[in-house]
């Protein structure tokens, strides 16, 4: 029988696809492009396995058209089970798994991969998808759980390793989470889940410096990666660069690395605002930037697929001043309150208590009124991990909650949020900005109150 690079056994109709489902499995866990060759086999191999990863590269579009678009293949890969000889139970749990995904039954998609992972520990793909599931909806403990499974069937896997640091990271679980990303990079110097997880840590810790000439040592290797992949290191290097106020680096980063990669995908997109965003926040002056980003945006008015999506979609939509983010906002309204289908309760409830809210309060802050959008956002800053991304992605909402109490005159409840960002992040040159601001609204100067000489 014919097995994968993990050594996992694969039933093809044709032996020749092999490749290409290598392609899928090595470029899924290692962020690579390759990823996609599964596409060349899509139409002279009708296996199950060939087609569910076919429908699985559509779903990472991240948009309503996804499921429109996996369905042929998730429908292919149904018949072929019927018809295709000695389909192992891992295959057939795999299609299931992406069926459910393409159903929107992100409950059951994840409750297969965590079966499989016990079962089969080193179908990474699989685990890989599950993790990403658990992010998405905020359970860091379950990406954890998912990977340490793995561990002790795939020591020999560096992508392994850097997928238990992020879980690690993710669970402020840093001291291991650092140990398990050196120990991937050790392994595969060219791993960039990995250098991305030390990234995380790294901006936790306030070790900015360090930071960033780490990213900057090993940007040579992002070469053959998935835009997200490449954009979102690039993104990280320059939030990196913001933080010390190298506002000028930061701007060059975002347009020369972070937008413009493949300007209609989901995370680039993403990417794109959220760095906009911060570089306005530190007092940049973005120009016409946020235009061309909300070119892009105007086609995920309808999407309504993961709420931490939809909410930089609406800022930036705001941002440019289009009226299309008023139809984004009603959207979200919509979507957030109608009655939930069977098994989507969870998912929808998210939408309503957070997502709903938050999205009030940053609409609001796009368009100057502060005083909305700390009531907004601050009644569900507690809660926000729920609507998924990582805590240095949802940074973001902090950082918009902090600027509108400051523009507010909110100066005690900013006080407390500045500080506390501070004391973790002694070198951030934009922290010290707005506590220099704050405290000297409040009467006290920053030496004074803080007993630190200014390093302004």
């Amino acid at each position: 029988m014919l097995t994968d690079s993990l050594g996992n056994p694969v039933t093809l109709q044709d032996a020749a696809s092999l490749g290409a489902v290598n392609d899928f499995v090595q470029g899924l866990i290692s962020c690579e492009a390759r990823v996609a060759n599964i596409l060349q086999v899509a139409e002279t191999d009708l296996s199950p396995l060939v087609q569910a990863c076919c429908a699985a590269l559509h779903m990472f579009a991240e948009s309503a058209q996804g499921p429109l678009n996996a369905r042929p293949y998730i429908a292919r890969a149904r018949s072929s089970l019927k018809l295709t000889p000695g389909v192992t139970q891992r295959e057939q749990r795999f299609v299931a798994a992406i069926a459910a995904w393409v159903e929107g039954d992100i409950v059951q998609a994840i409750r297969l991969h965590q079966e499989q992972v016990q079962e089969h520990p080193r179908d990474l793909a699989s685990l890989k998808l599950g993790q990403y599931h658990l992010f998405n909806i905020g359970d860091a403990p379950g990406m954890l759980k998912l990977a340490l499974a793995a561990l002790p069937a795939t020591q020999d896997v560096p992508y392994l390793h850097g997928m238990a640091a992020f879980g690690w990271e993710q669970c402020h679980l840093l001291r291991q989470a650092e140990s398990a990303a050196r120990q991937a990079i050790r392994m595969c110097e060219k791993e960039p889940w990995a250098q991305h997880a030390l990234a995380h840590i790294m901006l936790t810790q306030g070790r900015l410096k360090e930071g960033f000439a780490f990213m900057q040592q090993v940007s040579p290797t992002w070469t053959g990666l998935n835009s997200f992949m490449v954009t979102h290191n690039w993104w990280h290097l320059a939030v990196f660069a913001l933080e010390l106020g190298r506002n000028d680096e930061a701007l060059r980063l975002y347009d020369q690395q972070v937008w413009g990669v493949v300007k209609d995908y989901s995370q680039d997109q993403i990417g794109a605002v959220s760095l906009l965003a911060r570089l306005e926040l530190a007092g940049v002056d973005v120009g016409e930037r946020w235009q061309d980003v909300a070119e892009y945006l105007l086609g995920r008015l309808k999407d309504q697929v993961l709420p931490f999506l939809d909410m930089q979609y609406l800022y930036g939509l705001a941002r440019a001043g289009r009226s299309q983010a008023q139809t984004l906002m009603r959207n979200i309204e919509s979507f957030a309150t109608a009655r939930p289908s069977p098994g989507h309760s969870d998912s929808r409830r998210v939408w309503k208590e957070v997502c709903l809210p938050a999205s009030r309060g940053l609409l609001a802050h796009a368009q100057g009124d502060h005083e909305t959008a700390v009531r907004e956002l601050g009644s569900v800053l507690p809660r926000l991990a729920e609507i998924g991304g990582s805590h240095a992605q949802r940074g973001l909402f902090e950082q918009i909650y902090l600027d509108a109490l400051i523009r507010s005159g909110q100066w005690v409840g900013a006080q407390h949020l500045v500080q506390q960002g501070l004391n973790g992040q002694v070198e951030s040159v934009r922290l010290k900005h707005q506590a220099h601001q704050t405290y000297s609204a409040l009467g006290l100067g920053f030496a004074e109150a803080t007993g630190e000489a200014s390093l302004l």
